[in-house]
């Protein structure tokens, strides 16, 4: 049984690969109960964003029914588990550990030090959680894991000024030709991307803000919130030319804008360019809108470019972070260590539990019964040493009958010093000049 995470990212795959491995929320359970019931997996936890999609597991086998499944993944359209293959990573043990431990922390995303991402290692293990997918073994990774990010936000400054995928989309939008202040913006969905993208865009005293969504209230208090417009999301083609900016992040599967709504929405501004900003996936806009001309599209992928200034300036941060990291990783590991050696001392501490349950009650009965407190206190006194004591007594026999010196050895070190070794060692200290 070893630890695993095993999964593919933004610098491993591009999003038409991490596309067709991602997860829905709605997905999520069915997803879970499909990886538990695999050969040799005891506990299983998926973590899926735009930039990711990971397993991390306890399992028999390494990984391997893991690998398998996540590259002939049930609803891949294209079916080429090799394909796939290719672009997987797989981390076990304490490789492992680091991995999550980096992720939950921002070092591995495409924005270094993203706060988002921590939500989001959250969100998955409740997920799984809730699934019954998770143990003891899991549960305590991500709670250590949990743990290090904190540290690592609050010692460091990884998290200062923080940055998101949104953010860096609206300073895309302010160094080009669709300045805010100048601009109609159109956000598509209403999920936490949005939401910063809408008080991103309202910071920067966007001209008019609107938002389309599937379910109509959630667009509502949204643009509510930011002093924007509400639509539904069914008629989004009605309202698309208005937009100079167009940002979008659904759950969706398929496109949600298509390459005849732009062109359309194109002919009716008379082709003034709009900026298409699509950070989902799977991707909300059809890549071939980036071909017509006038329509400037940009996936997740391409916002890479306008990171690395980011990354470059949080470098120092990230390196007094990794060191967090390396501390966390190896406390996880002596505890993991320790755990995994504690059976003895469970059952020991259990046993004792039992007995001093079972001679209580046996005292209080004698008390109940008109017995003296001096007799029932003798009774529970005499009673729990001698049960206690019985087992290790009969131990420790057997090991001098047949010459366990090792047993009497670990015995020795237990115990308080010898009474009179000590009154010897003292005499001896005594004596010497």
């Amino acid at each position: 049984m070893s630890l695993v995470a095993i999964g593919l990212n933004h610098q491993t795959a591009p999003v038409e690969l991490r596309e067709r491995v991602a997860f829905a929320n709605d997905r999520l359970e069915r997803a879970l109960a499909d990886l538990r019931g695999l050969p040799g997996v005891r506990e299983v936890a998926l973590l899926s964003t735009c930039n990711r999609t990971e397993l991390y597991a306890v399992a028999d086998d390494e990984g391997r029914a893991l690998v398998n499944w996540l590259a002939t993944h049930p609803e891949d359209p294209m079916g080429d588990a090799g394909s796939l293959q290719a672009y997987l990573y797989r981390h076990a043990g304490d490789d492992a550990a680091r991995h999550l431990f980096r992720v939950a922390t921002g070092l591995d995303s495409m924005v270094l030090g993203e706060p988002q991402i921590l939500g989001q290692v959250k969100q998955a293990w409740a997920a799984a959680r809730g699934a019954g997918t998770l143990g003891g073994h899991l549960d305590r990774l991500f709670q250590h894991a949990f743990v290090t990010a904190k540290r690592a936000r609050t010692e460091t400054r990884i998290g200062n000024s923080p940055v998101s995928m949104a953010s860096m989309a609206v300073r895309l939008a302010q160094d080009s030709f669709a300045r805010p202040e100048d601009s109609v913006a159109l956000l598509v969905g209403a999920g936490e991307t949005i939401e910063l993208a809408a008080r991103h865009l309202a910071a920067a005293k966007v001209k008019r803000l609107m938002v389309a969504n599937r379910t109509y209230r959630h667009a509502e208090e949204l643009a509510h919130r930011h002093g924007g417009t509400a639509l539904p999301l069914e008629e989004l083609q009605h309202h698309l030319h208005l937009a100079d900016i167009v940002l979008s992040a659904t759950a969706s599967r398929e496109p949600v804008i298509r390459r005849a709504d732009v062109e359309t929405a194109l002919a009716a501004r008379r082709h003034r360019p709009m900026l298409l900003l699509d950070l989902a996936v799977p991707r909300d806009i059809e890549p071939e809108v980036g071909g017509l001309r006038d329509a400037y599209l940009y996936s997740v992928d391409d916002l890479e470019r306008a990171v690395e200034d980011n990354r470059r300036n949080r470098r120092e941060a990230a390196d007094a972070a990794e060191s967090i990291i390396d501390l966390q990783v190896a406390q996880y590991a002596r505890l993991q260590a320790t755990g995994a050696r504690s059976g003895p001392i469970r059952r020991l501490r259990a046993h004792g539990e039992a007995v001093k349950a079972d001679v209580l009650e046996r005292a209080r009965q004698q008390l109940a019964a008109g017995g003296s407190p001096e007799a029932a206190l003798e009774y529970l006194a005499h009673t729990l040493t001698n049960r206690l004591l019985h087992p290790p007594t009969a131990a420790l026999r057997d090991a001098a009958a047949s010459g366990d010196d090792a047993m009497l050895d670990a015995v020795s070190r237990m115990l308080p010093p010898d009474d009179d070794a000590s009154d010897d060692r003292r005499d001896a200290a005594d004596a010497a000049p």
